[in-house]
């Protein structure tokens, strides 16, 4: 199955969630593509011990899934593009969400 993953928060536990549900859906043999939208771009910045979002977002790409993020949403954060907030476009979630069998949002 196509699983497409929008997370539009900045909540610690909602972006973790999200992740670990991406990460799961891919030890099932579900191919998983993850979009960043809105607040979700800054998920790396609220990252915690307790709700490790960038740990879960390292195991996600080392797994070869791709993550993407919306640029306007980075830029009018003044944020840069990184290896795990690479930047992107409005065509590419339309893509994501077109491709996929289900997707969800967090």
């Amino acid at each position: 199955m196509k699983i497409g993953v929008i997370i539009s928060s900045n909540d610690a536990e909602t972006c973790w969630n999200a992740l670990r549900y991406a990460n799961f859906s891919l030890d099932q043999k579900d191919e998983v593509k993850v979009f960043l939208m809105g607040k979700g771009v800054e998920f790396q910045s609220v990252s915690t011990d307790k709700f490790n979002t960038v740990e879960q977002a390292k195991k996600f790409l080392n797994s070869g899934a791709k993550m993407l993020a919306c640029g306007t949403c980075i830029k009018s954060r003044n944020q840069e593009e990184t290896e795990m907030c690479p930047i992107n476009t409005m065509k590419d979630m339309y893509d994501i969400i077109k491709e996929s069998d289900k997707v969800v949002t967090f």
